[in-house]
């Protein structure tokens, strides 16, 4: 495959209509797999994730990471989200102390002997965006076995980024205002909005009152559960695996010192107070 010819295919009338498909897409599931295939047909990557990362008032540490979505092979990428301190993933440093957009890359390393596949083993080139406290990522994978990121493949993502960044950044910021529609789906069929804004505002009132933060999505997935949701049905609202909704309640739960959803909402009315730390 000849990587310099898909590159200057930019200027095809395919590449625009697609990027405008994009734009249209913006704030719908469709977007992300929209920009896997955008990107693939210029520079081949086996998958794509979008993650929006809250960086403290201090600007000293990663407070919060969220998945915004995945396309392409990406069943064996260890997801950001997935680690337990923010402050552990390896790009932690580099996007805390910037100050203008970054394109990293990260050269796979071979895994020792029948350990399972982990982020270590892809070529990786990471798109980052900054705005306030919050950092915009586009994580582009390709396995091992294929050849590393070019100069000439980074210098065109880096021109394609000046695009790609903007949009991705008015994705995340369109997903975070749907969230009390997305909640609402969760809603028993004689609730109302005020219902659902009430819960809200009890939920975040009972975390002040017990000084316990919770990233977004450990409370999206509280609040969820709460509505009466299944694991199933929040993985399909939140467009993420069934165990990664899994891992966000168990965070959720170890945090505020319960277990399931009875003691979610025993804790919710006050009978129910966390464990001691």
């Amino acid at each position: 495959m000849n990587r310099t010819s898909n590159i200057l295919n930019v200027e095809n009338a395919r590449f625009y209509h697609e990027l405008g498909e994009l734009i249209l897409n913006v704030g719908q599931q469709a977007f992300t797999e929209g920009l896997y295939q955008l990107v693939n047909q210029l520079v081949p990557i086996n998958a794509v994730e979008l993650s929006e990362w809250t960086i403290d008032d201090r600007q000293t540490s990663v407070v919060d990471i969220r998945l915004i979505g995945g396309a392409g092979e990406q069943e064996d990428i260890a997801s950001p989200c997935n680690i337990k301190q923010p402050t552990e993933h390896p790009l932690s440093k580099d996007i805390i102390k910037m100050d203008h957009p970054l394109l990293i890359q990260i050269n796979a390393r071979p895994a020792a002997a029948g350990s399972p596949r982990s982020l270590a083993e892809y070529h990786q080139c990471c798109l980052v965006s900054l705005k306030n406290n919050r950092r915009c990522l586009i994580s582009l994978y390709r396995l091992q076995h294929q050849k590393a990121f070019s100069l000439t493949e980074l210098s065109f993502l880096k021109n394609l980024s000046e695009t790609l960044l903007p949009l991705t950044e008015r994705h995340a910021q369109m997903t975070r205002q749907a969230l009390p529609k997305r909640l609402g789906a969760w809603a028993p069929d004689h609730g109302t909005d005020n219902d659902l804004t009430s819960l809200q505002s009890a939920f975040q009132e009972r975390l002040a009152l017990c000084d316990i933060s919770l990233s977004a999505r450990e409370q999206e997935v509280c609040l969820g559960l709460l509505n009466g949701g299944t694991v199933p049905e929040m993985a399909e609202k939140l467009c993420v695996k069934n165990s990664s909704v899994e891992t966000y309640l168990k965070r959720a739960a170890a945090k505020l010192g319960v277990s399931g959803r009875h003691g979610l909402a025993k804790w919710m009315v006050g009978t129910e107070l966390p464990l001691s730390a």
